[in-house]
């Protein structure tokens, strides 16, 4: 009964949102590797399959020197050029802890997908209570990285394959750049925080970059096409794909932005994997895959199954109750 009240709460969250567009199913070989071939979807399978097994260079990123801090934003270049000039120059807003004392600690905060420039904020402010800096990372794609084509945060999720493949790395590409500026700020102790689609790309950050102590990761999954192919916040997304392409081969062109190739890339670090037990946005089952994966291999994590759906988590209570468990667990892990 009571997920019933909850789902039927869900959907009308989500119809809140009107303007998702149905885009068209592309295979976008040219973000790949701009080869053409006659068999598209093999030829991304085999790349998939050459960048997880060498996702160290996958995720690999070239220092960077280029950073600027006016007041509170900090600015600097992304690792991969996209045809759109907003979106190659990488935007995060600095919220110092005033008073440090002892290890300076801060974490890298990745927002849900489509998320406003202002989400997340209370959240930065919430981990400075409990003496920790944060940079709120603006993905690739939103709020001033927006092209004036774009409403919503399109080009990081949708019906062209081989795009989402490469804007997700770069997401993961520009949160390292930001974790390498907060150490050379003179931060010894850095963790990650991301909700949603920030989850997923928080989860393969920590998995690949060793500056990393800890990760808060808030609605889980372990397979990235797994939750566009089911979940409710993608069902627009699904209708471009369908008649195209099915979920095997989807799943295994996704793969090397997705959790599950990678989770034994966190053992020795400190990690929470929280879930909404009502969310149809990320299904339960695939979330509970994933902390039985991390149970099945013996990495060590901790678990919040909050009592609410996906969209519920940003309404009062549950907000707090979230914010108070990611950041107590950062708090005592940093």
């Amino acid at each position: 009964m009571l997920s019933g009240v909850f789902h039927a709460w869900e959907r009308r969250l989500a119809a809140g949102a009107t303007n998702r567009v149905v885009r068209p199913f592309e295979w976008g070989l040219e973000w790949v590797d701009g080869v053409n071939h006659t068999l598209p979807g093999q030829h991304l399978e085999d790349w998939a399959d050459r960048m997880v097994a060498a996702s160290d260079d996958f995720y690999a990123h070239a220092p960077c020197t280029d950073y600027a801090l006016d007041g509170e934003w900090l600015t600097y270049p992304s690792a991969i050029t996209t045809p759109h000039p907003e979106n190659n120059i990488v935007r995060a807003r600095y919220f110092p802890e005033p008073s440090p004392a002892g290890r300076r600690r801060a974490v890298i905060v990745l927002p849900q997908w489509n998320s406003e420039a202002e989400g997340h904020v209370g959240l930065c402010r919430l981990l400075n209570r409990f003496k920790i800096s944060a940079l709120r990372l603006s993905l690739p794609y939103h709020d001033g990285r927006k092209p004036a084509e774009l409403e919503r945060a399109d080009y990081i999720v949708s019906a062209n394959v081989g795009r989402t493949a490469q804007v997700c790395r770069q997401a993961v590409l520009d949160a390292r750049r930001g974790i390498a500026w907060l150490s050379s700020q003179g931060y010894e102790s850095i963790g990650i925080l991301g909700t949603s689609l920030g989850s997923c790309l928080a989860m393969l950050t920590a998995a690949h970059e060793p500056l990393l102590r800890a990760a808060a990761l808030n609605h889980i999954s372990p397979f990235f096409a797994d939750v566009v192919w089911s979940g409710l916040s993608t069902g627009h997304v699904r209708q471009g794909l369908d008649g195209h392409i099915e979920l095997d081969q989807l799943r295994r062109i996704w793969m090397p932005i997705s959790p599950f190739p990678f989770l034994d890339k966190v053992r020795g670090k400190r990690v929470l994997l929280v879930y909404a037990r009502y969310d149809l946005t990320f299904p339960v089952d695939l979330s509970r895959m994933l902390v039985d994966e991390f149970r099945r291999r013996g990495i060590e994590h901790e678990l919040t199954v909050l009592p609410c759906g996906h969209y519920s988590t940003g309404v009062t209570p549950f907000k707090w109750m979230d914010g108070l468990t990611l950041s107590r667990f950062l708090a005592r892990s940093l």
